[in-house]
């Protein structure tokens, strides 16, 4: 659960730097990354874990937004599919309850990925051929 939790912080982490500094086209979505991320977070018990081993504080900038949004996306996915077993195995009735409210936040936030990354394609679709070589896009 404490990998779970650590991948829906990055979530988190990235939606935000992304509604703050990402494309303009990605800043509503990068919104609502960040507040699912964050429900998704809230539904767990958060790990005890030293300030240095927050992954998402480790975060310092994205370079590359569509990459990043694919690892992530990746990620999301992985977690969803780890917590399904998790649930399965459950040896209690909360246990249970805790992985299917992740899953259901790890899935939502694997959507507004998804959308994000639609919404690059189409902003790649329209930009000059030269402008799409340099990482800013400009």
């Amino acid at each position: 659960m404490a990998e779970v939790w650590q991948a829906q912080a990055l979530a988190q982490a990235i939606g935000s730097r992304l509604a703050v500094s990402g494309p303009p086209e990605l800043r509503g979505e990068a919104l609502g990354l960040t507040e699912l991320a964050g429900r998704g977070c809230g539904v767990l018990d958060p790990p005890e874990l030293d300030p240095g081993d927050l992954r998402a504080a480790q975060l310092t900038r994205l370079d590359d937004a569509r990459e990043t949004l694919l690892c992530l996306g990746g990620l999301l996915g992985e977690v969803g599919i780890a917590l399904v077993g998790m649930a399965s195995a459950a040896a209690d009735e909360t246990t249970y309850w805790q992985c299917m409210e992740a899953i259901d936040a790890a899935d939502e936030s694997r959507d507004r990925v998804l959308e994000m990354l639609r919404k690059l394609a189409a902003r790649e679709e329209m930009l000059p051929e030269d402008a799409q070589d340099s990482p800013s896009g400009v």
